[in-house]
């Protein structure tokens, strides 16, 4: 990403036209303006289905429990100034042994499907080897228990936490060593948990963990080497097709996607240099794992940018292509683009810039908690239609998209309970969505809120709450915010509880 906080110029908008009351014009969509609640049939729910999402490092916890082995962010939390207040996931929401409360807190509410992830070192501390049974133990228990609350398991393979022997002995993602290693691993998984799910990714936002983890530094396992993060981009392709071939063999009946997560791109300005550049971004943060897995190869304006990109190979192509049966996708926000000759950034040379602050200091969407997130929901039907014009999926399933409300860890319990920040944020953003399937024929079939719970929200600790469901980190008592009652009311679940009282109160 290459990324500013301001730039100079002038300013007009092309493609997403902001209006003046916040609405957006697109030459290839309908108008839609803004609206203070979603404009639908007084019977009818949103076009897709709800979810809730979680990820293993991110709410289990008991990290040196029952045979779990230490992971890249066990270990990255531990170094000095890399979390804020010096925050680790060693408790984070005991989810480990709270599950039960935290099923049946959804099922109380209604909900009806869970995205989680697998920790790789709970099941194989040392990354491969001697396979831990108390780990896969614990996982069959916790999808049992989803299946008897009538709750449908999506499961992710890999959420960031690889086996930190992994990292120590050849370089992790850096190292083409890994994919028979990570093949291994979704084998053993497939086996043992294969029949509790039918929907799968492989990989969480490979584009998170490969350039912030190996390009920057700013996440596990602090490496700053672009080369490394291409090399990263590289094997998480094979480890993914070597993996998507065990698992149709396995459970031919069953679907698999991989986790991409993108921001959309508006030009700044009308120039054509700031399009183009916008395309660009997308095609560098989104085309450099949808283009191979759709196409067969890298975006060509990546391949000319990148001269240290791994090739990718006829059978490596031949493997890719079709290995995914419905696009998963993860988005939050949007930025300006400016096309700027000779820029370097987070991925290497990719001739733009890119901000979130036009030239007369106007945001582009309301603050969040997290300073990266702005709330632009029209960005989000743009990046449905961009997604759905280029790769035509048969499928679309949005399995992240939430807020952290702007200052809700400092706000007293009764205060951040009303979270009416991030309820507002669900409704514009699932309007978009919904005008997206309407208006835009969008193939978007589901829609998982991230996330279920307050939770350990990697750099920046528990300072941020993108949870619909409040943690106090000191009782691990849990209660429900208003953004959870919003969710299921909209998507008329059946509540079992109409007061919406937390199992563990």
């Amino acid at each position: 990403m290459c990324f500013v906080h301001a730039v100079t110029g002038s300013t007009r908008f092309q493609g997403g036209a902001l209006l003046q009351d916040g609405g957006f014009i697109n030459p290839t969509l309908q108008a839609v303006p803004k609206r203070e609640a979603l404009e639908i049939e007084a019977d009818q729910t949103p076009p897709f289905y709800l979810g809730m999402a979680t990820a293993a490092p991110q709410i289990e916890g008991a990290n040196a429990t029952d045979g779990r082995g230490p992971s890249i962010w066990d270990i990255y939390e531990g170094i000095p100034g890399k979390i804020e207040n010096g925050d680790t996931s060693a408790v984070a929401d005991d989810f480990y042994h709270r599950y039960l409360d935290d099923i049946g807190a959804m099922r109380l509410l209604g909900v009806k499907r869970f995205r989680m992830s697998i920790a790789w070192p709970r099941i194989l501390p040392n990354g491969d080897g001697q396979i831990n049974q108390k780990g896969l133990d614990f996982y069959s228990r916790v999808l049992e228990a989803l299946l008897v609350a009538g709750i449908e398991p999506h499961i992710t393979l890999y959420h960031w936490d690889l086996p930190q022997a992994l990292q120590d002995r050849f370089g992790g993602w850096n190292s083409a060593q890994i994919v028979p290693v990570f093949a291994q691993y979704a084998s053993v998984v497939f086996n043992a948990l294969g029949n509790y799910a039918s929907h799968w990714t492989t990989f969480n936002e490979p584009w998170t963990f490969c350039f912030l983890g190996y390009g920057q530094g700013s996440g596990a396992p602090g490496l700053n080497d672009k080369a490394q993060a291409w090399n990263c981009v590289y094997n998480v392709l094979q480890a993914h097709a070597a993996a998507v071939k065990q698992f149709r063999a396995l459970m031919p009946g069953a679907k698999i996607s991989m986790n991409l997560n993108c921001d959309w791109g508006q030009p700044l300005s009308g120039s054509q240099a700031d399009a183009d550049a916008a395309q660009r971004k997308i095609e560098f943060m989104l085309g450099a794992f949808a283009d191979p897995i759709f196409f067969g190869d890298f975006p060509a304006s990546v391949k000319q940018r990148i001269s240290y990109l791994p090739q990718i190979t006829s059978q490596m192509a031949a493997d890719l292509k079709g290995s995914i049966d419905y696009f998963a996708l993860n988005h939050y926000t949007s930025t300006y683009v400016i096309g700027q000759q000779g820029a370097v950034g987070l991925q290497g040379p990719c001739d733009y810039i890119e901000t979130q602050v036009t030239p007369d200091s106007h945001l582009i969407g309301d603050e969040a908690d997290s300073d990266w997130l702005k709330v632009t929901p029209w960005g989000f039907r743009l990046m449905l239609n961009w997604v759905n014009n280029r790769y035509h999926p048969s499928e679309i399933v949005v399995t992240e998209n939430g807020i952290s409300m702007k200052g809700e860890n400092d706000m007293p319990l009764a205060q951040a309970l009303e979270d009416t920040q991030q309820v507002n944020f669900y409704r514009d953003y699932i309007a978009a969505a919904t005008d997206a399937v309407k208006y835009d024929k969008v193939p978007m079939t589901g829609y998982f809120a991230w996330s279920l719970l307050d939770n350990f929200e990697w750099g920046s600790g528990y300072s941020k709450r993108f949870g619909v469901v409040h943690v106090d980190y000191r009782t691990q008592q849990r209660f429900y915010k208003a953004s959870a009652k919003f969710l299921t009311q909209l998507f008329n679940t059946t509540v079992l509880d109409p007061t919406f009282t937390y199992p563990s109160d």
